[in-house]
């Protein structure tokens, strides 16, 4: 996705009041956290901890740091959340779901951010991505819970010519 592309999705999200809390909450965790779908959906709320303003997500070994904007979207979905009346202890709680225990669908999920027209997977990708070429591929991977093969291949169409040696970065007549 490109940078302005991005910016527009973060305002989307942050300081306009048109976007569901959901799709929000989908978004800003997978453009800025590269948080999978599956990891929003089965976020629950005593994955959040309010004192150090961070979330465990699925199988990362740590929980992550968030950020303002991203602490004040999972604030506005845990309202919504509460205006339901429910006791399913996930995050994101549908009409389906606010009777019960399970999770919202993944059919849901992957509609959530129909509104703004990028799939999931794809701002998850584009921050993955970024994140790939300034870090270490096995320390994000790590980090992320994730198989050193899952990011490898978002290297595939980098080269970091600051990286090579200077005999390979110079022109051939």
């Amino acid at each position: 996705m490109a940078v302005g592309q991005q910016r527009e999705l973060f305002r989307r999200w942050t300081t306009a009041t048109n976007a569901h809390p959901h799709e929000a909450l989908l978004g800003i965790l997978a453009l800025l956290h590269a948080a999978s779908s599956r990891e929003v959906r089965l976020l629950r709320v005593d994955d959040i901890d309010p004192a150090g303003r961070t979330v465990r997500l699925g199988k990362r070994p740590h929980p992550v740091p968030l950020d303002p904007a991203s602490w004040s979207v999972l604030q506005r979905c845990v309202a919504h959340r509460e205006n339901q009346h429910t006791d399913n202890p996930h995050v994101v709680v549908t009409r389906i779901t606010k009777t019960g225990r399970a999770p919202a669908s993944p059919a849901y999920i992957s509609h959530v951010l129909d509104p703004c027209g990028i799939p999931p997977r794809t701002l998850r990708c584009t921050r993955l991505a970024a994140l790939v070429i300034v870090l270490d591929p096995k320390l994000l991977a790590a980090a992320l819970g994730m198989e050193p093969e899952g990011v490898m291949i978002y290297l595939a169409d980098h080269v970091d010519r600051t990286r090579l040696p200077d005999t390979l970065t110079e022109k051939s007549p």
